[in-house]
């Protein structure tokens, strides 16, 4: 999953990118409010994580802006503000959630989490489609109770099926999903992975909508 993350501190953001990648987020950071205010109404992110304390524009006013703007993305506000008003503001404003800095990672990575899977309505801890299983936390998957052994980005882009099924995703926005800034991206690096996938989970299970994009349906054949 590809979040922003907003956070002026070097120190701090760099060591939160870093755990946040290891926990199996792709990570976009940046530094100031206007860079954040500009990413996430131009980049479908799966979610941000936004310091309140931003230079040029800060975390609220940030926040209160993409909203206007009918941006949806879940929002984990992180802070050093913890006094109780400042964390009703914040959530009243539009984040879906809350977190007072010093932060640990591991509660971090499972709020964010959680939020993405609630903004697709998937609320259990695991994603289940037919007879796939995936587990975010533990970067598992099974299908039909067997487990199957999936690469890193195998494992993304079925994870952004699972989280869309029945819903028909093109190229451009699995990209999207699968590759941070500074990655390249192979021009048929989708297909290829779709590719490995169905030799892996069975070819009839992702299916091509031709012209348009590819397909995990909800349900399983008739």
């Amino acid at each position: 999953m590809r979040i922003l993350l907003a956070e002026d501190d070097t120190l701090l953001g760099d060591g939160l990118r870093a755990g946040l990648r290891q926990a199996g987020f792709l990570v976009d950071w940046v530094r100031d409010g206007a860079a954040a205010e500009r990413e996430l109404r131009a980049e479908p992110y799966a979610a941000a994580v936004l310091d309140l304390g931003l230079p040029l524009m800060d975390g609220m006013a940030v926040l209160a802006s993409v909203r206007r703007a009918g941006i949806t993305l879940p929002v984990l506000v992180l802070t050093a503000r913890d006094a109780v008003p400042d964390r009703i503001r914040g959530l009243d404003s539009g984040a879906d959630d809350y977190i007072v800095k010093p932060v640990d990672l591991d509660e971090l990575a499972a709020r964010l989490r959680a939020l993405v899977r609630r903004a697709h309505g998937q609320p259990q801890a695991q994603l289940q489609v037919q007879d796939l299983q995936l587990n975010p936390a533990a970067r598992t998957v099974q299908r039909a109770g067997q487990p199957v052994a999936l690469s890193t980005r195998e494992f993304d882009l079925l994870q952004v099926l699972m989280l869309n099924a029945g819903r028909v995703l093109s190229r451009e926005q699995l990209e999207q999903q699968l590759y941070s800034w500074g990655q390249e991206v192979d021009s048929n690096a989708v297909e290829v992975h779709v590719h490995h996938l169905r030799k892996k989970l069975g070819a009839a299970l992702i299916q091509t909508v031709r012209g348009v994009g590819y397909l995990l349906p909800k349900d399983g054949p008739a």
